[in-house]
């Protein structure tokens, strides 16, 4: 067994004992997954920081506008990995409104988020479709084999993973390290030519003035409270890309990239006085070679 095999990161157990990143995100977006422990460090984090919540909010518009984007560039499958709660408008409801053959796996170490994705899809999905599976985006081997093993994906067709505000939360190997940019390497191998990345992360880099001092802060509460992050800048967030093709329009801020691509059924206006005040950079790329 490769040292990729390993699994140094088994399944976690539901953790009361300390805000979640993706039942914070989901109070953020006003969802219903959440406990009382990330309900106070989210309304904390709002009361300091409102800005947070219509970042969050963008940045959710902007995985819909990229999944219309890919149906309508042909891709039918979706690997949602980090997807959290599935909250306003989630990634096979949107993909379902463009074409009803799509295929979607859901991926989620936390499992209050894997539990509530499953009794979505008994409710509201097509098992031979959708499924939801606890897995760890730094075992890149292994998630992939359990995405396979759902039967819901075709591995000869292209398929877009995506990672929508997953890697701006440090993502530590066995060295306590974070190990993003190299597990990335890995995902981008896995894909098929033809097939898509999509990433967005929160920055403080570019920012209009103010928002800066506002990131620190948010960066300071999460490192204290609930999981660290991290803020790359835009080009170390274009680098976890790779040789990746970008689309156009290449690197861009949530809030405009593709606003015209806005799903009807599940749009929210957003006040910016700038795109920059999104926060988080955003782009979507193909990998080179079909």
């Amino acid at each position: 067994m490769s040292k990729m095999d390993e699994d140094p990161f088994p399944p976690q157990s539901v953790d009361l004992s300390k805000p979640s990143v993706a039942r914070v995100y989901d109070f953020y977006l006003g969802g219903k997954a959440n406990w009382a422990i990330d309900r106070g460090f989210g309304q904390s984090v709002l009361d300091e920081y409102p800005v947070l919540r219509p970042i969050a909010i963008s940045n959710r518009l902007f995985l819909h506008r990229a999944v219309r984007r890919l149906v309508a560039h042909g891709v039918r499958q979706f690997i949602d990995i980090g997807s959290g709660v599935p909250t306003m408008g989630n990634t096979h409801s949107i993909a379902d409104e463009l074409d009803l053959d799509s295929r979607v796996v859901y991926v989620d170490n936390e499992p209050v988020a894997v539990a509530h994705s499953q009794m979505l899809l008994e409710k509201h999905g097509d098992p031979d479709r959708h499924a939801a599976i606890n897995a760890d985006f730094r075992n890149p081997n292994k998630l992939w084999q359990r995405a396979i093993e759902t039967g819901v994906l075709d591995m000869d067709e292209p398929i877009a993973v995506l990672l929508i505000a997953v890697l701006h939360v440090q993502q530590p190997g066995p060295d306590g390290v974070d190990i993003s940019p190299t597990v990335m390497k890995r995902y981008r191998e896995l894909l098929s030519p033809g097939s898509y990345l999509a990433i967005s992360h929160l920055t403080d880099d570019g920012l209009p003035p103010g928002m800066e001092e506002n990131l620190a802060g948010i960066k300071r509460m999460y490192d204290a409270s609930s999981s660290p992050v991290i803020w790359r800048t835009r080009d170390e967030i274009r680098d976890l890309f790779g040789d990746f093709e970008l689309m156009d329009p290449g690197m861009a801020w949530t809030w405009e990239w593709h606003p015209e691509d806005y799903s009807p059924n599940h749009s929210r206006k957003l006040k910016f006085s700038e795109p920059a005040q999104s926060s988080i950079w955003a782009g979507v790329a193909r990998r080179p070679g079909a």
